[in-house]
């Protein structure tokens, strides 16, 4: 029984260390001395194999009862410890509740969406269906079905993002234009097709008016009956409902797509007052799209008759347009992910463009 008093010794100097303990470091390193493997108490606990029976006996249960107070100090330390950390911070981490109201900084839709969305709400409500279609086409689809000759300067890599050759040698291209799904459409579809497509589209171009990714729509309409007066009067009521205009003079002109015959360029007439551009007045004209009759190989390269039927078919850029309305002078910035010019040229996530609450 010699090893009571030591017991008894070791257990007040290690109640009156964890009493004194001023933070959880501290804490952790009582308990390893008392309790880990090479712990004060642990070296006791190894030395039971060297006694008599009864004294191992009776020290193995003063061990293990000093091993049970000193954790449980231990434990109950360390919740002082916490509870009283937790008190200064409450006391020190303040809310002002009579501060005034911050107004949370919310996201904004970017105009090519919010523009993208005004184009397919009106010319859905002209009858025209939405189609899509891929990024990555083939040279039939991006080119040769739209009666674009291999010499055309549009095939060369100096215009056109082409992809390494295939197993067979032809190559993939990232589509220059969304007319890819014209072809699509035709090949799925019968008439009367009326569909509008619009999408990203990639060029090797890039200024203050280009950019190497941008976005098109583009409109087709296929059926028996279709002519040049249905083209004119379709174009002129998306400007004047996407313009919000009662009135636009429209003016086309020659000009020629390989894919439409006869083609046009489109202009609007337009005023420029202090650096800005207002559409719908005055005797200035401004290009926005082309068009045309579509092409007879076109038509037969999708898979119908342009002895029995006929369309027109039309193109637009989607920034482009979208920099007119709202006057914004640099495409480069659409795809530039500067938030404050979001926040500037961005519009409400509750303003969905309607023809019936009105498009912007």
């Amino acid at each position: 029984m010699a090893e009571q008093p030591d017991i008894e010794q070791l257990q007040t100097t290690l109640l009156a260390e964890i009493t004194a303990a001023g933070d959880d470091n501290v804490l952790e390193q009582i308990r390893i001395g008392a309790l880990g493997k090479k712990g004060s108490i642990s070296a006791r606990m190894k030395g039971l194999g060297a006694m008599a029976p009864d004294e191992r006996k009776a020290a193995g249960q003063s061990l293990n009862a000093l091993k049970s107070v000193i954790a449980d100090a231990i434990a109950a330390r360390r919740d002082e410890l916490q509870a009283a950390a937790l008190e200064e911070r409450l006391l020190t981490e303040i809310v002002d509740v009579t501060l005034p109201h911050r107004p949370v900084q919310t996201g904004s839709i970017h105009p090519v969406s919010q523009v993208w969305e005004e184009v397919v709400q009106i010319f859905g409500d002209l009858g025209f269906s939405v189609a899509e279609g891929s990024h990555i086409e083939s040279d039939w689809y991006n080119f040769g079905a739209l009666n674009i000759p291999d010499e055309h300067p549009a095939r060369q890599e100096h215009d056109t993002f082409y992809f390494n050759p295939g197993p067979d040698g032809s190559r993939k291209v990232l589509r220059t234009h969304t007319s890819p799904v014209q072809i699509h459409t035709m090949e799925k579809s019968q008439p009367p097709i009326r569909i509008i497509a619009p999408g990203r589209t990639f060029r090797c171009d890039s200024d203050q008016t280009h950019t190497p990714m941008f976005h098109q729509i583009e409109g087709l309409v296929l059926d028996e009956t279709t002519h040049l007066g249905n083209l004119k009067w379709c174009l002129l009521e998306f400007c004047k409902a996407f313009f919000e205009t009662d009135e636009v003079k429209m003016r086309f002109r020659s000009s020629h797509f390989p894919f439409t015959e006869p083609s046009m360029e489109v202009d609007i007439n337009c005023s420029w007052q202090d650096g800005q551009v207002k559409i719908g007045v005055g005797d200035d004209w401004l290009e926005i799209l082309g068009s045309g009759m579509v092409h007879p190989n076109v038509i037969r390269a999708g898979g119908h008759d342009p002895d029995k039927v006929q369309g027109f078919a039309f193109g637009l850029g989607l920034d482009r347009i979208a920099m007119l309305k709202y006057g914004i002078p640099d495409l480069r910035a659409f795809f530039e992910t500067d938030l404050r010019w979001l926040r500037h040229y961005g519009f409400s996530t509750l303003n969905v463009p309607t023809l019936a609450g009105g498009l912007s």
